[in-house]
């Protein structure tokens, strides 16, 4: 890709970015942010200032489409004082709004465009200002933009967009398009890359993370005991991370083979990835929750306990299937924390329905659980064959109910640490004390030492992004309090 400003003496144009949703949205703004860079542009916290303002929307709930509305005023009366400001929408908004009638009511809007238009920014930018920029190639594909990040021990890595499974109640395949893998070449070089600058951990991202299929296998290390159509080897010869020897496989999976491969990359200390489908929780899979650099955490949404609703909201597994795979999940891995998202109120859904699904949350004791209250979505398969026929209050009261239950189970689970050593990866520093994520994806504190001059903290700040062992002496259901016990520190490059 061939960029350029069009006058290099003028002082460098500004952006801005806004990002609402998931983890993937940051991730795509981050490449957003790094084409922009690439063509001279320089990020201000100032967006009353900027030459462009991008927001990056998500269309999860229609209250995350209402903040995207309700900043309109705002940006209208930034373009009273300069004119010339561009502002941009793109993300799920736009990649759903076939019709563009939600653009209708984004007046202040000059560009509306889908994520993989990204690539386009260019082009438009000259168009709408062409004292800013000049483009002479494009990128073809976004997801080989480069992402700028902020400087940090920790990277997100999409591998996967787009989603197959059109569950009744889900926007991702209307907004994002139909599930596209990219090339395990493409992500083992950005992995190595993130590595070698100071990455000790990475989060795989994809919407069904888990069902990862790609399209070169053949770039798979021919040691790989998850890949059988590289000539990977039987696993029963000792791999490393594997829970117990096993069968030969007649089919690779490529997601349990993708995870392997990162787990042989020197320096990497902490591998994640989400979101998982329960389809794809294969037994290899299953298995390589068993590599060293996995993370002692698994997210994998249930959405209900309830086969009516399960197969209303065209999940394609049944609650005891579910529970079937968590009980391999907790034999291969004992003592995983387990997190999940669930929906309250879907339609149709009985109260002895509802109560099939805090039966099952006590069941299995998650960790942590991302409630919803359902909200329809135009264009969904679930606005088209149901009624939302749950009232709002009703809504309220079940998603109290699960979220008491929860804060119940996970307050059990984080007071039977006290006493045990956790590993924390520092990510900053609040009010004396360091502050950071145990393998178990639990957030930890701990005061600052005594001597914080002393090597190897070099003060304060030296302390983040280095991987501590802290003794738990506090347990609160959203937080663990201890003190500092050992420390295992990283060589940070963030050049």
């Amino acid at each position: 890709m061939s960029l350029s400003l069009n006058h290099k003496s003028m002082p460098s144009p500004t952006f801005s970015i806004t990002t609402y949703g998931c983890q993937m949205n940051k991730n795509d703004s981050e490449r957003i942010a790094g084409l922009l860079s690439s063509l001279g542009f320089v990020s201000t916290e100032d967006e009353s200032r900027a030459d462009l303002i991008v927001i990056n929307t998500c269309s999860v709930r229609q209250s995350a489409e209402n903040r995207v509305y309700g900043s309109q005023e705002k940006y209208l009366e930034y373009k009273k004082e300069k004119p010339n400001m561009i502002v941009a929408v793109t993300g799920c908004m736009p990649g759903r709004d076939k019709a563009r009638e939600f653009q209708k009511r984004l007046p202040a809007t000059d560009l509306y465009f889908p994520t993989p238009d990204m690539v386009h920014l260019p082009k438009w930018i000259a168009e709408l200002r062409p004292d800013l920029v000049n483009s002479t190639d494009l990128e073809s594909d976004y997801l080989k933009i480069h992402p700028l990040r902020a400087p940090s021990v920790q990277a997100y890595v999409t591998i996967q967009t787009g989603c197959n499974k059109f569950c009744t109640y889900c926007v991702v395949p209307y907004a994002r398009g139909l599930e596209r893998n990219r090339s395990v070449a493409d992500i083992l070089q950005e992995c190595r890359e993130l590595v070698a600058h100071g990455i000790i951990e990475i989060t795989l991202l994809g919407q069904t993370v888990n069902s990862f299929r790609t399209s070169d296998p053949e770039n798979f290390s021919s040691e790989n005991p998850f890949c059988h159509s590289c000539g990977g080897r039987n696993p029963s010869d000792g791999s490393p991370g594997l829970a117990e020897p096993r069968p030969r496989m007649t089919n690779g999976d490529h997601f349990a083979a993708l995870l392997w491969e990162l787990n042989q990359l020197d320096g990497l200390e902490r591998l994640h990835w989400t979101a998982a489908h329960p389809l794809s929780m294969s037994d290899e899979v299953i298995a390589a929750l068993a590599l060293p650099k996995q993370v002692n955490y698994l997210h994998l949404p249930v959405q209900s306990g309830s086969n009516d609703v399960l197969r209303r909201m065209n999940r394609k597994y049944t609650r005891e299937q579910y529970l079937e795979k968590i009980a391999k999940i907790k034999a291969a891995r004992p003592g995983i924390a387990l997190g999940t998202d669930i929906i309250v109120g879907f339609p149709g859904e009985t109260r002895e329905q509802f109560a099939e699904t805090l039966s099952l949350y006590r069941e299995v004791e998650f960790d942590v659980s991302y409630n919803a209250q359902y909200s329809p979505r135009s264009g969904t398969l679930g606005v088209k064959l149901y009624q939302d026929d749950i009232p709002k209050e009703e809504k309220r009261e079940r998603w109290d109910d699960l979220q008491a239950l929860m804060e119940d189970i996970t307050l059990k689970k984080n007071q039977a640490l006290i006493g045990q050593t956790v590993s924390v990866l520092v990510d900053r520093i609040d009010h004396g004390f360091a502050i950071g994520n145990s393998r178990e994806m639990k957030l930890v504190r701990f005061p600052l030492p005594k001597n914080p001059l002393d090597p190897p903290y070099q003060g304060e700040a030296g302390l983040v992004g280095q991987i501590v062992h802290v003794r738990v002496t506090d347990a609160k259901a959203w937080v663990l309090t201890g003190e500092l016990v050992g420390k295992k520190i990283p060589v940070l490059n963030f050049s």
